[in-house]
């Protein structure tokens, strides 16, 4: 390589390039992929990993880098891109290229058992690809390196900067503030029912319905798609090739309509990216937890208040009028801001939804600090969630073995979902500041105010800026639950009646 920044962009656009095709192989892995081709592409993965790993730790690529960021002529968005990519080759060269390799077959292998782990309810058949994964994951955060906490080294994978010693205290935090809230909306004197239960919503009108949301809120279907999974999720290329899963569920539409709206909005942010950044490191959120505010703010701030209904209820009779003849705006409202715990994730409510994340976070500790046995990870997971939600599960598939990300080896993951719901409700607030229309906007179905301003506030940056200098930039502030904790007090105090 050229000590020239052109050699040094042309590194970085062939790296995005490899990523891509990465990303196309995994999302055709969870949609369309037939299952005799698992074997197949867990090969292809692994081959595809190992050539972008090789690619990222040229010692070549390593001098170049060092040479630009000594560079005084290089604008603001080259030493930016020098930046973050630097601070990705110097994690990956920290990793053998045989550990690369073997994490990948690992996940493939990881996902096929757990598919199977979940047809017949049984995490036995699942603990030996955990047990692998683990095995990988604790000998990468020790490649990585961590001042004697691994996880840290993990998390650091999808929250750059962030801590166990800052994260525990503001999960703890939240964890103890939202288990009451949740009790003194149980024992509430008016109680909010769900007039869906019981009706059938035909599955193919569902799916009508999720591509008119996915139009409304400004999602380009000329520069992405949306397909069927099992766990909804957003996957694709570049930011012209953005793809979106959701799933359908005849007894329950709300499963449908919120993971789309969640899905687009980390499909927002990925197609929102500056084009001058396309193909380069700045292409891309500076942290998951960041990305997770984009669809969390979607899919709850928006997608479940009342101005959104306003417009969209009436469309949604229209859609179907035999399943939801009698139940009303203020019935379908309930309907999605009920809160009653639940032993699914995807589907819990915004009150309940950060202690299923505190309980995964905590058992991950646990597992990576090697101080939980495999064999009883099942009974852990039931423990907490009779603590914390108050419920058991009654077989494995809708306990443990419910998230994909443990088949992924994401670990480390989970805690950036509940820093999206903190990061959502400050963005939103501040774009409120910002839009005083906001509310009549939303109530006639202009979705397209609120995107262009996050648009312009943060899918444009990119990653110039670590998420927590983007949030102090945006909001005036940095990362705090007390805007959060107030939405939920004023929401759904509020829909019950209390004071909360």
């Amino acid at each position: 390589m050229d000590r020239t920044f052109p050699s040094l962009l042309a590194r970085m656009q062939e790296l995005k390039d490899l990523g891509g095709v990465i990303g196309l192989a995994t999302w055709d892995q969870e949609t369309y992929l037939p299952s005799k081709a698992e074997g197949a592409r867990a090969h292809q993965l692994s081959t595809l990993q190992g050539l972008y790993h090789e690619r990222l730790v040229d010692p070549r690529l390593g001098e170049v880098l060092a040479w630009a960021a000594g560079q005084k002529g290089l604008d603001r968005d080259q030493h930016a891109m020098v930046r973050v990519l630097t601070h990705e080759r110097d994690r990956a060269v920290r990793v053998p290229q045989a550990l690369v390799k073997a994490l990948a077959e690992a996940q493939s292998h990881g996902l096929s058992a757990w598919r199977q782990a979940r047809k017949e309810k049984r995490f036995a058949l699942f603990q030996p690809a955990l047990e692998r994964m683990l095995a990988l994951r604790r000998e990468q955060a020790d490649a990585y390196g961590h001042g004697g906490e691994r996880y840290d080294a993990l998390l650091e994978g999808y929250e750059p900067g962030m801590r166990v010693a800052r994260l525990t205290p503001v999960l703890a935090a939240l964890r103890d503030a939202l288990i009451p809230m949740a009790a003194a909306l149980a024992a509430a004197p008016r109680q909010v029912r769900n007039p869906l239960e019981g009706r059938r919503f035909d599955t193919e009108a569902q799916w009508r319905f999720t591509l008119r949301l996915l139009e409304a809120v400004g999602f380009d279907l000329e520069a992405g798609r949306q397909d069927r999974s099992i766990h909804p999720f957003t996957g694709g290329t570049h930011p012209q090739d953005v793809r979106l899963t959701t799933r359908l569920d005849e007894a329950n539409p709300l499963n449908a309509f919120f993971s789309t709206i969640h899905e687009a909005g980390h499909g927002l942010y990925e197609q929102g990216f500056d084009e001058a950044h396309y193909r380069t490191p700045l292409a891309a959120a500076p942290s998951m937890g960041l990305h997770e505010s984009q669809s969390r703010l979607w899919e709850n701030v928006v997608g479940r208040s009342r101005a959104f209904w306003v417009h969209f209820f009436p469309l949604l009779e229209q859609a179907f009028p035999e399943a939801l003849a009698g139940v009303g705006l203020e019935g379908f409202l309930a309907a999605a801001n009920r809160v009653s715990p639940s032993l699914i994730r995807t589907e819990a409510d915004e009150v309940t939804y950060n202690l299923h994340i505190v309980l995964r976070y905590e058992l991950e500790l646990l597992l990576i600090h090697d101080e939980l046995p495999l064999s009883e990870v099942p009974s852990a997971w039931n423990e907490r969630m009779r603590r914390y939600l108050g419920i058991t599960p009654p077989d494995d598939t809708l306990g443990v073995l419910q998230d994909i990300h443990w088949a992924w080896g994401e670990f480390g993951y989970f805690p950036t979902y509940a820093l999206g719901n903190l990061y959502s409700a400050s963005l939103f607030r501040a774009a409120e500041r910002a839009l005083p229309d906001l509310t009549a906007h939303l109530e006639r179905g202009e979705l397209l105010p609120l995107r262009d301003w996050l648009r312009t506030h943060v899918h444009r940056q990119g990653y110039r800026l670590p998420a927590e200098e983007l949030i102090q930039q945006v909001t005036g502030h940095g990362l705090t639950d007390a805007d959060f904790l107030a939405y939920l007090r004023e929401k759904y105090g509020a829909l019950y009646g209390v004071s909360l």
